[in-house]
């Protein structure tokens, strides 16, 4: 019941990069955390639950897979909708990177059919 993350485990990124992840808000319904790095800068592998991502720098970076990677480039401003996934990164490009991820934490309220809860 409720959110299946725990501050203490140890594929979550606020335990596997404490120098580059900060919790900046989070309550029963979502965590926001702040990223930031420089240029060669690495993540451990770490789990992120699904996520609204916010670009606040654009950036280049390499994110490895189990039994792959792919290289992605992000410009400032950018929002996207992010799956869950494990990964690890590199910050390949000549810029710092600065985002705020929005996860959203599990939850056993049922989906509201009301049409004013609908997005516009």
């Amino acid at each position: 019941m409720g959110d299946t993350r725990s501050p203490d485990r140890a594929d979550d990124p606020v335990v596997t990069d404490p120098d580059k992840y900060h919790v900046v808000l989070e309550n029963d319904r979502v965590r926001v955390l702040e990223y930031r790095d420089e240029p060669g800068a690495r993540t451990s592998a770490h789990r992120h639950p699904d996520s609204v991502m916010c670009t606040l720098s654009g950036f280049e970076r390499r994110l490895a897979y189990d039994g792959g990677s792919r290289d992605v480039r992000m410009e400032q401003g950018h929002v996207a909708w992010l799956p869950a996934q494990v990964h690890a990164g590199e910050n390949i490009g000549r810029t710092s990177t600065h985002v705020i991820f929005v996860e959203l934490k599990n939850s056993t309220t049922r989906p509201s059919t009301h049409p004013d809860a609908a997005p516009a």
